[in-house]
């Protein structure tokens, strides 16, 4: 909250799942090429070409290899979803939820005061490590804002896991996530997620296998009607 105008505020917060504590830095207030899960509630556009509405949420898996891209929001290296959410200057409390459990990643918002939590981003196959560190962060940039944490709680899950999770030591496995998009493929879409841009090979493949079985289908059709036709004509000689 604070009394910016519109895009005359920033830059947001940010939630911590990491190997190491909190170490100031240029990421919403904490270091970049982190190891762990970060959870990002970015309330100014730096990319003057996006059509996502800000604030906006988006979450972040890193093994320490990749940057986090203030020019464009991170979009390059974020997971395949994340949504909008107004929750400046409201009136009234916003809460936000984050559950990871067996390799999925869950984050709802309640920033509306109806008291119902509303998806936001829900990806399987991320996998994080035990042990790591929980951790808030805030970054202004040039401009000002208040950025308040008002309180946070933390459960364990208690769930079954399969069996074969016995033998996987959780405390040394790195932070991954099997859905992560190439930076290359990213194009911005109106409704704030990710449409294809350059097509891959598999993508060619099966456009050309699609298109083939269509001339198979319209070739099979085109044999029967004039064969039908051919039929017709005999018997008016």
């Amino acid at each position: 909250h604070g009394a910016g105008k519109k895009n005359l505020h920033g830059d947001g917060l940010a939630l911590w799942y990491t190997q190491d504590r909190l170490t100031p830095g240029p990421v919403f207030g904490s270091k970049d090429n982190f190891h762990g899960l970060a959870i990002f509630l970015d309330t100014y556009p730096n990319d003057e070409a996006t059509e996502r509405v800000f604030p906006y949420i988006s979450a972040m898996v890193n093994n320490g290899s990749l940057t986090y891209d203030h020019s464009k929001d991170g979009r390059w290296t974020e997971l395949l979803a994340g949504c909008s959410a107004d929750l400046r200057n409201q009136n009234h409390d916003t809460f936000l939820a984050v559950r990871y459990s067996r390799g999925r990643l869950t984050v709802m918002t309640d920033v509306e005061d109806k008291n119902e939590w509303k998806n936001c981003i829900d990806i399987a196959g991320v996998q994080l490590p035990t042990g790591y560190f929980f951790g808030a962060s805030a970054g202004t940039g040039d401009l000002s804002d208040n950025h308040d944490i008002i309180s946070m709680k933390l459960f364990q899950l208690m769930v079954e896991h399969p069996v074969e999770d016995d033998t996987v030591d959780w405390t040394k496995i790195e932070p991954r996530v099997s859905l992560l998009k190439s930076p290359k493929d990213n194009v911005d879409d109106p409704t704030g997620n990710f449409r294809s841009g350059p097509l891959t090979g598999w993508k060619v493949f099966l456009l050309l296998l699609c298109a083939l079985l269509g001339i198979i289908v319209c070739a099979v059709v085109g044999a029967v009607v004039f064969q039908k036709r051919q039929e017709r004509n005999k018997r008016f000689y």
